[in-house]
């Protein structure tokens, strides 16, 4: 027999989410690198911003779902956010080594991190509205509608 376990069971530390993501950051980079030294599909030379900004996003998303199963929120929230400032440091640093642009540079890429990190922190907080509302249902008793005896006056 196998059995299947819902995403929203599992608990995974955000530092581990954070770490695994900025290793496959650092793999498409390598990747990236050696694809433009075949010299058979262009590669930009801002791709490692693009992807830096993507995995945060990635990260953003999934770490957001994930903060719903968490059994204490606000410690699950405090390594996220420091998770994800690491990410972001981390994967800037990488681009900025493949790319040899800072971020000033990159063109868009300044103003696309700080939309990342916006929407990140309205993801967790739409998760908190969401996790908060179903627990006051679930609190809540629910009672059939007392139907009011109404007398027709002829």
């Amino acid at each position: 027999m196998t059995s299947e376990v819902s995403i929203f069971a599992r608990r995974v530390d955000p530092v581990l989410q954070a770490g695994v993501i900025l290793g496959i950051v650092l793999v498409v980079d390598v990747f990236s690198l050696i694809i433009s030294g075949t010299n058979t599909v262009g590669v930009s030379n801002r791709f490692p911003w693009l992807c830096a900004a993507s995995f945060m996003l990635f990260f953003a998303l999934f770490n957001a779902v994930l903060s719903a199963s968490a059994p204490n929120t606000a410690r699950y929230w405090g390594r996220s956010l420091y998770s994800f400032m690491g990410l972001a440091l981390g994967a800037g640093l990488l681009a900025w080594a493949f790319s040899g642009l800072t971020i000033s540079e990159a063109g868009s890429y300044r103003w696309i991190y700080l939309v990342v990190t916006v929407g990140y922190l309205v993801f967790l907080g739409m998760i908190s509205l969401i996790k908060n509302v179903v627990n006051f249902a679930q609190r809540e008793e629910w009672n059939k509608p007392r139907l009011k005896n109404r007398q027709r006056e002829d």
